[in-house]
Parts: structure tokens; C-alpha cells; sequence
């Protein structure tokens, strides 16, 4: 078992307001690490959409407060659709049947060089955001989408965009 996920099961176990507490110091020192250190990270994310066509995006208790897209990282030897659906299953209690895959692009995060695999699916159920990563997720309207949409964010959903429609 590694570090991250000795220091995921202690986190779980704390009560969720301090958890929820704890979590900006805990993004802010791994950023820090990151940049520093340069190491190359994995990660996956999804592109919800409801039967209406809507797109779930959601805020975190942590990082910069913006909208997103629903995911994380990719344990060591974790295939990436496994990722995303352990993701929604633990931070909004979210079961996805068939997803597809969309893009792997290469990005910036923290300073590190970043793989993402970026997934899409259509989801019949509400979200509940677990309250310790996860503090709000709402559906939206794909031609009125809320601000302030991460950089990554947007760039990740003109993708999809580009991919459904070009």
C-alpha cells in the first residue's frame, strides 16, 4: 500500500467537516511538491451528461474555486476507466454503466506533466456529493455553463465538443 493511499484511508476515516477542513492545506502542499519536483502524474476525467443533454460540473473544497469536470487521479496500475468510475462512486455516489473513452491528452498541472484520459457518459441519477472533496454538483445546460470554468475545464469540454460534433 502506498503513501497516497495510506494518507486516503486516514483522511476517510475523520470525521467530514474536518476532513473538508484539512484539505486545502493538504492541495496546497502537494502542489508545492509538484512543482518542485516535476514528477509526471496520471489522472481521468468525465464528461457527464443527464437524458436532457445536460453537463454535471462540480466545485471542490479545495484548489481553486472553479467549476470542473468529476474525476482523479490513477493509481499506479489502475486502468483509467476503472479510475473514473471509483471517482464518481466515491465522491458523489455515482454507479456509470458504459462510458467512452474521448481523448488521452498531455497537459500542465502544478508544474508536472500530466496525462489525462478524458471519458464521456450519459448518467440517469442525481449526484451526491460526498461534502469532504465534493461540495456542490449541478447539471447544466451545455450552451449556458457556469463561471468561473477552469482553464482546464474548458479546454477539456471543447474536446469533447469537437469530438461529438466535428
Amino acid at each position: 500500500m502506498g503513501l497516497a493511499s495510506i494518507a486516503g484511508r486516514v483522511l476517510d476515516a475523520m470525521p467530514a467537516p474536518l476532513h473538508r477542513a484539512l484539505l486545502p492545506m493538504a492541495h496546497s502542499i502537494r502542489h508545492r511538491w509538484r512543482t518542485w519536483r516535476g514528477t509526471p502524474i496520471e489522472g481521468a476525467a468525465a464528461i457527464l451528461t443527464n437524458l436532457n443533454g445536460d453537463l454535471l460540473l462540480l466545485r471542490h473544497s479545495y484548489g481553486p474555486k472553479v467549476w470542473s469536470l468529476p474525476g482523479g487521479g490513477v493509481e499506479p496500475g489502475e486502468d483509467p476507466a476503472l479510475t473514473i468510475r471509483r471517482e464518481l462512486e466515491e465522491e458523489l455516489g455515482l454507479t456509470l454503466g458504459a462510458v467512452e473513452r474521448v481523448a488521452r491528452v498531455t497537459e500542465e498541472i502544478s508544474g508536472s506533466h500530466h496525462t489525462a484520459h478524458i471519458f464521456t457518459a450519459m448518467i440517469d441519477a442525481q449526484p451526491v456529493p460526498d461534502g469532504r472533496e465534493v461540495i456542490e454538483a449541478r447539471f447544466f445546460p451545455t450552451h449556458s455553463l457556469p463561471e468561473p470554468l477552469g482553464r482546464i475545464t474548458a479546454s477539456r469540454i471543447a474536446l469533447w465538443r469537437k469530438s461529438a460534433f466535428g
